[in-house]
Protein backbone atom coordinates (compact mmCIF):
# COMPACT_ATOMS: atom_id res chain seq x y z
CA UNK A 1 0.00 0.00 0.00
CA UNK A 2 1.30 3.49 -0.76
CA UNK A 3 2.29 5.56 2.23
CA UNK A 4 -0.08 8.35 3.22
CA UNK A 5 1.16 11.77 2.26
CA UNK A 6 2.44 13.76 5.22
CA UNK A 7 0.47 17.02 5.55
CA UNK A 8 2.21 20.38 5.48
CA UNK A 9 2.79 21.17 9.15
CA UNK A 10 4.15 24.70 8.73
CA UNK A 11 0.71 26.47 8.79
CA UNK A 12 -0.18 24.59 11.98
CA UNK A 13 3.22 25.09 13.64
CA UNK A 14 1.93 27.53 16.32
CA UNK A 15 -0.80 25.09 17.36
CA UNK A 16 1.63 22.16 17.45
CA UNK A 17 4.11 24.15 19.53
CA UNK A 18 1.39 25.26 21.95
CA UNK A 19 -0.01 21.72 22.30
CA UNK A 20 3.39 20.17 22.98
CA UNK A 21 4.37 22.89 25.45
CA UNK A 22 1.06 22.63 27.31
CA UNK A 23 1.49 18.87 27.68
CA UNK A 24 5.08 19.40 28.80
CA UNK A 25 3.98 21.92 31.46
CA UNK A 26 1.31 19.48 32.61
CA UNK A 27 3.96 16.82 33.16
CA UNK A 28 6.28 19.32 34.83
CA UNK A 29 3.57 20.32 37.28
CA UNK A 30 2.61 16.73 38.05
CA UNK A 31 6.17 15.66 38.86
CA UNK A 32 6.92 18.68 41.04
CA UNK A 33 6.59 17.69 44.69
CA UNK A 34 4.07 19.96 46.34
CA UNK A 35 4.34 19.23 50.06
CA UNK A 36 2.80 22.52 51.18
CA UNK A 37 0.93 25.57 49.96
CA UNK A 38 4.11 27.62 49.55
CA UNK A 39 5.69 24.99 47.29
CA UNK A 40 2.46 24.77 45.29
CA UNK A 41 2.44 28.55 44.85
CA UNK A 42 6.06 28.52 43.64
CA UNK A 43 5.29 25.83 41.07
CA UNK A 44 2.19 27.74 39.97
CA UNK A 45 4.14 30.96 39.52
CA UNK A 46 6.91 29.20 37.57
CA UNK A 47 4.46 27.54 35.18
CA UNK A 48 2.50 30.78 34.90
CA UNK A 49 5.60 32.59 33.69
CA UNK A 50 6.53 29.79 31.29
CA UNK A 51 2.93 29.79 30.02
CA UNK A 52 3.03 33.53 29.31
CA UNK A 53 6.34 33.14 27.46
CA UNK A 54 4.86 30.20 25.53
CA UNK A 55 1.96 32.35 24.33
CA UNK A 56 4.35 35.11 23.27
CA UNK A 57 6.45 32.62 21.31
CA UNK A 58 3.28 31.18 19.74
CA UNK A 59 2.31 34.71 18.71
CA UNK A 60 5.71 35.15 17.03
CA UNK A 61 5.21 31.85 15.17
CA UNK A 62 1.75 32.99 14.04
CA UNK A 63 3.09 36.24 12.62
CA UNK A 64 6.32 34.89 11.08
CA UNK A 65 6.91 31.26 10.10
CA UNK A 66 3.26 30.20 9.83
CA UNK A 67 2.23 33.40 8.04
CA UNK A 68 3.33 32.76 4.46
CA UNK A 69 0.22 33.80 2.61
CA UNK A 70 -3.07 31.92 2.34
CA UNK A 71 -2.53 28.18 2.77
CA UNK A 72 -4.51 25.09 3.75
CA UNK A 73 -3.45 21.74 5.17
CA UNK A 74 -4.84 18.57 6.76
CA UNK A 75 -7.04 17.81 3.72
CA UNK A 76 -8.13 21.45 3.49
CA UNK A 77 -9.62 21.34 7.01
CA UNK A 78 -7.15 23.88 8.43
CA UNK A 79 -6.64 27.30 6.86
CA UNK A 80 -4.23 30.16 7.50
CA UNK A 81 -4.77 33.61 5.98
CA UNK A 82 -4.72 37.27 7.03
CA UNK A 83 -8.01 36.84 8.88
CA UNK A 84 -6.80 33.93 11.01
CA UNK A 85 -3.49 35.67 11.75
CA UNK A 86 -5.25 38.85 12.94
CA UNK A 87 -7.67 37.01 15.22
CA UNK A 88 -5.02 34.63 16.58
CA UNK A 89 -2.88 37.60 17.59
CA UNK A 90 -5.84 39.03 19.55
CA UNK A 91 -6.59 35.68 21.21
CA UNK A 92 -2.96 35.10 22.20
CA UNK A 93 -2.61 38.63 23.62
CA UNK A 94 -5.84 38.17 25.60
CA UNK A 95 -4.77 34.79 26.99
CA UNK A 96 -1.29 36.02 27.88
CA UNK A 97 -2.64 39.06 29.74
CA UNK A 98 -5.20 36.85 31.50
CA UNK A 99 -2.41 34.65 32.86
CA UNK A 100 -0.34 37.66 33.90
CA UNK A 101 -3.09 39.38 35.91
CA UNK A 102 -4.31 36.16 37.57
CA UNK A 103 -1.30 35.02 39.60
CA UNK A 104 -1.51 37.47 42.52
CA UNK A 105 -5.22 36.74 42.95
CA UNK A 106 -4.68 32.97 42.88
CA UNK A 107 -1.97 33.20 45.54
CA UNK A 108 -3.96 35.55 47.79
CA UNK A 109 -7.01 33.26 47.65
CA UNK A 110 -5.04 30.06 48.24
CA UNK A 111 -5.84 28.78 44.74
CA UNK A 112 -2.37 28.90 43.20
CA UNK A 113 -2.16 25.59 41.34
CA UNK A 114 -0.28 24.90 38.14
CA UNK A 115 -3.39 23.47 36.43
CA UNK A 116 -4.77 26.98 35.95
CA UNK A 117 -2.15 27.98 33.41
CA UNK A 118 -2.28 24.59 31.66
CA UNK A 119 -6.06 24.86 31.26
CA UNK A 120 -5.69 28.37 29.83
CA UNK A 121 -3.16 27.04 27.30
CA UNK A 122 -5.42 24.17 26.22
CA UNK A 123 -8.40 26.53 25.92
CA UNK A 124 -6.26 28.87 23.82
CA UNK A 125 -5.22 25.95 21.61
CA UNK A 126 -8.89 25.19 21.01
CA UNK A 127 -9.53 28.81 20.08
CA UNK A 128 -6.67 28.85 17.57
CA UNK A 129 -8.06 25.68 15.99
CA UNK A 130 -11.54 27.22 15.84
CA UNK A 131 -10.25 30.30 14.08
CA UNK A 132 -8.40 28.21 11.46
CA UNK A 133 -11.25 25.74 10.93
CA UNK A 134 -12.13 25.26 7.26
CA UNK A 135 -14.54 22.40 7.84
CA UNK A 136 -17.50 21.81 10.15
CA UNK A 137 -15.70 18.86 11.76
CA UNK A 138 -12.55 20.90 12.46
CA UNK A 139 -14.78 23.68 13.82
CA UNK A 140 -16.41 21.32 16.31
CA UNK A 141 -13.08 19.82 17.38
CA UNK A 142 -11.62 23.22 18.25
CA UNK A 143 -14.82 24.39 19.90
CA UNK A 144 -15.02 21.38 22.21
CA UNK A 145 -11.33 21.54 23.15
CA UNK A 146 -11.90 25.14 24.22
CA UNK A 147 -15.20 24.39 25.97
CA UNK A 148 -13.97 21.41 28.01
CA UNK A 149 -11.11 23.51 29.37
CA UNK A 150 -13.46 26.36 30.22
CA UNK A 151 -15.91 24.08 32.05
CA UNK A 152 -13.12 22.95 34.36
CA UNK A 153 -11.61 26.38 34.90
CA UNK A 154 -15.01 27.85 35.85
CA UNK A 155 -15.03 25.54 38.90
CA UNK A 156 -11.39 26.16 39.77
CA UNK A 157 -12.28 27.44 43.26
CA UNK A 158 -13.28 23.97 44.40
CA UNK A 159 -14.42 24.89 47.91
CA UNK A 160 -16.72 27.69 46.75
CA UNK A 161 -20.33 26.65 46.07
CA UNK A 162 -20.86 29.58 43.68
CA UNK A 163 -17.87 28.52 41.58
CA UNK A 164 -19.16 24.94 41.42
CA UNK A 165 -22.61 26.22 40.46
CA UNK A 166 -21.11 28.42 37.75
CA UNK A 167 -19.20 25.52 36.23
CA UNK A 168 -22.23 23.22 36.34
CA UNK A 169 -24.50 25.79 34.66
CA UNK A 170 -21.90 26.45 32.02
CA UNK A 171 -21.41 22.74 31.39
CA UNK A 172 -25.12 21.89 31.08
CA UNK A 173 -25.99 24.81 28.83
CA UNK A 174 -22.76 24.35 26.86
CA UNK A 175 -23.72 20.73 26.17
CA UNK A 176 -27.08 21.92 24.84
CA UNK A 177 -25.32 24.45 22.58
CA UNK A 178 -22.96 21.75 21.30
CA UNK A 179 -25.96 19.58 20.52
CA UNK A 180 -27.55 22.41 18.55
CA UNK A 181 -24.35 22.95 16.61
CA UNK A 182 -23.93 19.25 15.83
CA UNK A 183 -27.56 18.87 14.77
CA UNK A 184 -27.26 21.88 12.47
CA UNK A 185 -24.02 20.53 11.01
CA UNK A 186 -25.63 17.15 10.34
CA UNK A 187 -28.53 18.83 8.52
CA UNK A 188 -26.13 20.86 6.39
CA UNK A 189 -24.14 17.72 5.59
CA UNK A 190 -27.31 15.80 4.78
CA UNK A 191 -28.56 18.38 2.30
CA UNK A 192 -25.22 19.57 0.86
CA UNK A 193 -23.25 16.30 0.99
CA UNK A 194 -20.10 17.91 2.42
CA UNK A 195 -18.74 19.57 5.54
CA UNK A 196 -15.92 21.48 3.80
CA UNK A 197 -16.31 25.26 3.86
CA UNK A 198 -14.86 25.59 0.36
CA UNK A 199 -17.18 22.94 -1.08
CA UNK A 200 -20.21 24.44 0.69
CA UNK A 201 -19.35 27.90 -0.62
CA UNK A 202 -19.03 26.56 -4.17
CA UNK A 203 -22.30 24.62 -3.91
CA UNK A 204 -24.30 27.59 -2.62
CA UNK A 205 -22.75 29.88 -5.22
CA UNK A 206 -24.24 27.71 -7.98
CA UNK A 207 -27.88 27.90 -6.92
CA UNK A 208 -28.61 30.32 -9.81
CA UNK A 209 -31.19 32.27 -7.85
CA UNK A 210 -33.10 29.22 -6.66
CA UNK A 211 -33.95 29.15 -2.93
CA UNK A 212 -31.97 26.62 -0.86
CA UNK A 213 -33.69 23.58 0.64
CA UNK A 214 -35.70 24.28 3.78
CA UNK A 215 -33.73 21.66 5.72
CA UNK A 216 -30.50 23.45 4.82
CA UNK A 217 -31.82 26.76 6.16
CA UNK A 218 -32.92 25.02 9.37
CA UNK A 219 -29.42 23.56 9.70
CA UNK A 220 -27.85 27.00 9.33
CA UNK A 221 -30.19 28.39 12.01
CA UNK A 222 -29.16 25.61 14.42
CA UNK A 223 -25.47 26.31 13.76
CA UNK A 224 -26.03 30.02 14.39
CA UNK A 225 -27.87 29.18 17.63
CA UNK A 226 -24.93 27.09 18.84
CA UNK A 227 -22.46 29.85 18.02
CA UNK A 228 -24.72 32.49 19.61
CA UNK A 229 -24.39 30.63 22.91
CA UNK A 230 -20.60 30.87 22.71
CA UNK A 231 -20.72 34.67 22.28
CA UNK A 232 -23.48 35.15 24.92
CA UNK A 233 -25.91 36.65 22.42
CA UNK A 234 -29.57 36.95 23.42
CA UNK A 235 -31.56 34.68 23.76
CA UNK A 236 -28.66 32.30 24.50
CA UNK A 237 -27.15 34.51 27.20
CA UNK A 238 -28.78 32.91 30.27
CA UNK A 239 -25.56 31.41 31.62
CA UNK A 240 -23.46 34.55 31.38
CA UNK A 241 -24.34 36.64 34.51
CA UNK A 242 -24.33 33.64 36.87
CA UNK A 243 -21.10 32.17 35.49
CA UNK A 244 -19.34 35.55 35.50
CA UNK A 245 -20.38 36.16 39.11
CA UNK A 246 -19.65 32.68 40.42
CA UNK A 247 -16.34 31.98 38.69
CA UNK A 248 -13.10 33.31 40.23
CA UNK A 249 -12.43 36.85 39.01
CA UNK A 250 -9.40 36.00 36.78
CA UNK A 251 -11.50 33.27 35.16
CA UNK A 252 -14.28 35.76 34.56
CA UNK A 253 -11.75 38.09 32.94
CA UNK A 254 -10.60 35.30 30.64
CA UNK A 255 -14.18 34.30 29.76
CA UNK A 256 -15.05 37.88 28.89
CA UNK A 257 -12.17 38.35 26.48
CA UNK A 258 -10.40 35.51 24.65
CA UNK A 259 -13.27 33.02 24.07
CA UNK A 260 -15.52 35.90 23.05
CA UNK A 261 -13.07 37.10 20.39
CA UNK A 262 -12.54 33.57 19.05
CA UNK A 263 -16.28 32.86 18.91
CA UNK A 264 -17.02 36.15 17.10
CA UNK A 265 -14.29 35.25 14.59
CA UNK A 266 -15.88 31.83 14.14
CA UNK A 267 -19.23 33.52 13.57
CA UNK A 268 -17.63 35.62 10.83
CA UNK A 269 -15.84 32.69 9.22
CA UNK A 270 -18.96 30.49 9.10
CA UNK A 271 -21.46 33.07 7.92
CA UNK A 272 -19.51 34.95 5.25
CA UNK A 273 -17.48 31.89 4.22
CA UNK A 274 -19.49 28.74 3.40
CA UNK A 275 -22.84 30.51 3.81
CA UNK A 276 -21.83 33.84 2.28
CA UNK A 277 -24.15 33.39 -0.72
CA UNK A 278 -27.09 32.70 1.60
CA UNK A 279 -26.90 36.08 3.32
CA UNK A 280 -30.64 36.63 2.81
CA UNK A 281 -31.33 33.52 4.89
CA UNK A 282 -29.15 34.29 7.91
CA UNK A 283 -29.04 38.10 7.93
CA UNK A 284 -32.44 38.41 9.59
CA UNK A 285 -31.37 36.07 12.40
CA UNK A 286 -28.21 38.09 13.06
CA UNK A 287 -30.15 41.39 13.05
CA UNK A 288 -32.64 39.97 15.56
CA UNK A 289 -30.06 38.69 18.05
CA UNK A 290 -28.00 41.87 17.63
CA UNK A 291 -30.94 44.10 18.55
CA UNK A 292 -31.99 41.83 21.43
CA UNK A 293 -28.42 41.74 22.81
CA UNK A 294 -28.00 45.50 22.66
CA UNK A 295 -31.33 46.16 24.37
CA UNK A 296 -30.87 43.56 27.12
CA UNK A 297 -27.26 44.56 27.72
CA UNK A 298 -28.29 48.21 28.11
CA UNK A 299 -31.32 47.82 30.37
CA UNK A 300 -30.52 44.72 32.44
CA UNK A 301 -27.22 46.20 33.69
CA UNK A 302 -28.85 49.29 35.19
CA UNK A 303 -30.00 47.56 38.38
CA UNK A 304 -26.84 45.53 39.00
CA UNK A 305 -24.85 46.06 42.20
CA UNK A 306 -22.22 43.38 41.59
CA UNK A 307 -19.58 44.66 39.18
CA UNK A 308 -18.94 41.19 37.70
CA UNK A 309 -22.64 40.81 36.85
CA UNK A 310 -22.58 44.31 35.39
CA UNK A 311 -19.63 43.33 33.20
CA UNK A 312 -21.57 40.23 32.12
CA UNK A 313 -24.46 42.32 30.84
CA UNK A 314 -21.97 44.80 29.40
CA UNK A 315 -20.34 41.98 27.40
CA UNK A 316 -23.76 40.92 26.09
CA UNK A 317 -24.33 44.48 24.89
CA UNK A 318 -20.89 44.64 23.27
CA UNK A 319 -21.60 41.41 21.40
CA UNK A 320 -24.77 43.05 20.08
CA UNK A 321 -22.76 45.98 18.73
CA UNK A 322 -20.19 43.66 17.14
CA UNK A 323 -22.95 41.66 15.44
CA UNK A 324 -24.10 44.84 13.69
CA UNK A 325 -21.02 44.54 11.49
CA UNK A 326 -21.77 40.87 10.82
CA UNK A 327 -25.38 41.68 9.92
CA UNK A 328 -24.08 44.02 7.21
CA UNK A 329 -22.58 40.94 5.56
CA UNK A 330 -19.84 42.65 3.54
CA UNK A 331 -16.15 43.46 3.84
CA UNK A 332 -16.73 46.85 5.47
CA UNK A 333 -18.90 45.26 8.14
CA UNK A 334 -16.35 42.53 8.93
CA UNK A 335 -13.62 45.17 9.17
CA UNK A 336 -15.77 47.08 11.67
CA UNK A 337 -16.24 43.93 13.77
CA UNK A 338 -12.50 43.23 13.88
CA UNK A 339 -11.71 46.82 14.91
CA UNK A 340 -14.41 46.63 17.56
CA UNK A 341 -13.08 43.37 19.04
CA UNK A 342 -9.52 44.72 19.12
CA UNK A 343 -10.63 47.69 21.19
CA UNK A 344 -12.94 45.48 23.27
CA UNK A 345 -9.92 43.33 24.21
CA UNK A 346 -7.92 46.16 25.77
CA UNK A 347 -10.92 47.81 27.46
CA UNK A 348 -11.96 44.59 29.19
CA UNK A 349 -8.46 43.53 30.21
CA UNK A 350 -8.03 46.95 31.82
CA UNK A 351 -11.36 46.83 33.65
CA UNK A 352 -10.70 43.39 35.08
CA UNK A 353 -7.19 44.42 36.12
CA UNK A 354 -8.89 47.18 38.15
CA UNK A 355 -11.45 44.74 39.58
CA UNK A 356 -8.64 42.40 40.68
CA UNK A 357 -7.17 45.32 42.66
CA UNK A 358 -10.43 45.88 44.57
CA UNK A 359 -9.47 44.52 47.98
CA UNK A 360 -10.25 45.46 51.53
CA UNK A 361 -8.39 43.87 54.44
CA UNK A 362 -6.86 41.43 51.93
CA UNK A 363 -10.32 40.24 50.82
CA UNK A 364 -11.79 40.71 47.36
CA UNK A 365 -14.77 43.01 46.99
CA UNK A 366 -16.98 43.18 43.92
CA UNK A 367 -19.81 45.52 44.91
CA UNK A 368 -20.09 48.69 42.83
CA UNK A 369 -20.88 50.73 45.96
CA UNK A 370 -17.41 49.87 47.32
CA UNK A 371 -15.91 52.11 44.62
CA UNK A 372 -17.29 55.21 46.38
CA UNK A 373 -14.63 57.87 46.85
CA UNK A 374 -11.92 55.81 45.17
CA UNK A 375 -10.41 58.93 43.60
CA UNK A 376 -9.50 60.20 47.08
CA UNK A 377 -7.83 57.00 48.29
CA UNK A 378 -6.37 55.56 45.07
CA UNK A 379 -6.36 58.25 42.35
CA UNK A 380 -4.34 56.19 39.82
CA UNK A 381 -6.76 53.27 39.86
CA UNK A 382 -9.76 55.63 39.79
CA UNK A 383 -8.36 57.46 36.75
CA UNK A 384 -7.70 54.20 34.90
CA UNK A 385 -11.19 52.92 35.74
CA UNK A 386 -12.72 56.20 34.55
CA UNK A 387 -10.90 55.89 31.21
CA UNK A 388 -12.28 52.39 30.68
CA UNK A 389 -15.82 53.38 31.71
CA UNK A 390 -15.85 56.41 29.38
CA UNK A 391 -14.46 54.25 26.57
CA UNK A 392 -17.09 51.54 27.06
CA UNK A 393 -19.76 54.21 26.99
CA UNK A 394 -18.43 55.26 23.58
CA UNK A 395 -17.39 58.79 24.52
CA UNK A 396 -14.88 60.41 22.13
CA UNK A 397 -11.97 60.57 21.67
CA UNK A 398 -11.43 57.30 23.54
CA UNK A 399 -10.99 54.03 21.69
CA UNK A 400 -14.48 52.71 22.46
CA UNK A 401 -16.00 55.53 20.43
CA UNK A 402 -14.13 54.45 17.31
CA UNK A 403 -15.15 50.81 17.79
CA UNK A 404 -18.82 51.75 17.70
CA UNK A 405 -18.28 54.34 14.98
CA UNK A 406 -16.99 51.82 12.44
CA UNK A 407 -19.79 49.28 12.96
CA UNK A 408 -22.46 52.01 12.87
CA UNK A 409 -21.00 53.47 9.67
CA UNK A 410 -20.98 50.02 8.09
CA UNK A 411 -24.67 49.59 8.96
CA UNK A 412 -25.55 53.01 7.55
CA UNK A 413 -23.63 52.34 4.32
CA UNK A 414 -25.57 49.07 3.91
CA UNK A 415 -28.91 50.78 4.46
CA UNK A 416 -29.55 49.17 7.87
CA UNK A 417 -30.61 52.47 9.39
CA UNK A 418 -32.91 51.01 12.05
CA UNK A 419 -30.10 48.79 13.35
CA UNK A 420 -27.70 51.73 13.58
CA UNK A 421 -30.31 53.93 15.32
CA UNK A 422 -31.09 51.22 17.89
CA UNK A 423 -27.35 50.84 18.47
CA UNK A 424 -26.93 54.55 19.16
CA UNK A 425 -29.95 54.68 21.49
CA UNK A 426 -28.85 51.65 23.51
CA UNK A 427 -25.37 53.20 23.76
CA UNK A 428 -26.96 56.22 25.41
CA UNK A 429 -28.82 54.00 27.87
CA UNK A 430 -25.69 51.97 28.57
CA UNK A 431 -23.73 55.14 29.27
CA UNK A 432 -25.82 55.57 32.43
CA UNK A 433 -24.35 52.62 34.32
CA UNK A 434 -20.82 53.30 33.11
CA UNK A 435 -20.96 56.96 34.16
CA UNK A 436 -22.59 55.95 37.45
CA UNK A 437 -19.32 54.22 38.39
CA UNK A 438 -17.35 57.37 37.54
CA UNK A 439 -19.76 59.42 39.65
CA UNK A 440 -19.29 57.05 42.61
CA UNK A 441 -15.50 57.23 42.37
CA UNK A 442 -15.23 61.00 42.06
CA UNK A 443 -18.26 62.53 43.80
CA UNK A 444 -19.28 60.16 46.63
CA UNK A 445 -17.75 59.99 50.07
CA UNK A 446 -15.43 57.18 51.09
CA UNK A 447 -17.14 54.53 53.19
CA UNK A 448 -14.00 52.52 53.92
CA UNK A 449 -10.78 52.83 51.92
CA UNK A 450 -9.51 49.92 49.85
CA UNK A 451 -6.09 48.37 50.24
CA UNK A 452 -3.51 50.25 48.20
CA UNK A 453 -1.43 47.14 47.57
CA UNK A 454 -1.41 46.20 43.92
CA UNK A 455 0.61 43.50 42.20
CA UNK A 456 3.32 44.72 39.86
CA UNK A 457 2.01 42.73 36.92
CA UNK A 458 -1.58 43.88 37.42
CA UNK A 459 -0.46 47.49 37.76
CA UNK A 460 1.56 47.25 34.56
CA UNK A 461 -1.37 45.77 32.61
CA UNK A 462 -3.81 48.33 34.00
CA UNK A 463 -1.61 51.31 33.11
CA UNK A 464 -0.62 49.90 29.70
CA UNK A 465 -4.19 49.21 28.58
CA UNK A 466 -5.42 52.59 29.86
CA UNK A 467 -2.76 54.37 27.80
CA UNK A 468 -3.72 52.38 24.69
CA UNK A 469 -7.42 53.16 25.16
CA UNK A 470 -6.75 56.83 25.90
CA UNK A 471 -4.33 57.49 23.03
CA UNK A 472 -5.75 55.17 20.36
CA UNK A 473 -7.00 58.13 18.31
CA UNK A 474 -3.45 59.43 17.81
CA UNK A 475 -2.30 56.46 15.72
CA UNK A 476 -5.09 54.00 14.84
CA UNK A 477 -3.61 53.11 11.43
CA UNK A 478 -1.97 49.75 12.39
CA UNK A 479 -5.27 48.39 13.70
CA UNK A 480 -7.33 49.82 10.83
CA UNK A 481 -5.05 48.54 8.07
CA UNK A 482 -4.60 45.09 9.66
CA UNK A 483 -8.33 44.74 10.18
CA UNK A 484 -8.93 45.78 6.56
CA UNK A 485 -6.51 43.14 5.26
CA UNK A 486 -8.05 40.50 7.55
CA UNK A 487 -11.58 41.34 6.33
CA UNK A 488 -10.45 41.21 2.69
CA UNK A 489 -9.22 37.64 3.23
CA UNK A 490 -12.81 36.51 3.80
CA UNK A 491 -13.93 38.08 0.50
CA UNK A 492 -11.33 36.85 -2.01
CA UNK A 493 -13.60 37.62 -4.96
Amino acid sequence: MPMAEVPNLIPALPELFLALTAMGLLMLGVFQKEDDAERSAQTSRLISRIGAVTLILTLLLVTTIANRGPSVTFNDMFIVDDFTVFVKVLVLIASCLSIIIAQDYLESQGMARFEYTVLILFATLGMLMMVSANDLMALYLGLELQSLSLYVIATFQRNDLRSAEAGLKYFVLGAVASGLLLYGSSLVYGFAGTTSFDALSAAFGNLDGEPPAVGLVVGIVFILAGLAFKVSAVPFHMWTPDVYEGAPTPVTAFFAIAPKIAAIALFLRVTVGPFGDLVAQWQQVIILISIASMILGAFAAIGQNNIKRLMAYSSIGHVGYALIGLAVGNEVGVRGVLIYMTIYLFMNVGVFACILCMRRREKMIVEISDLAGLSKTNPVMAFAMAIFMFSMAGIPPLAGFFGKLYVFLAAVDAGLYALAIIGVLTSVVGAYYYLRIVKLMYFDDVAEPMDRTMGREVRFVMLGTSVLVLLFFLYPEPVLSSAGAAAAALFPG
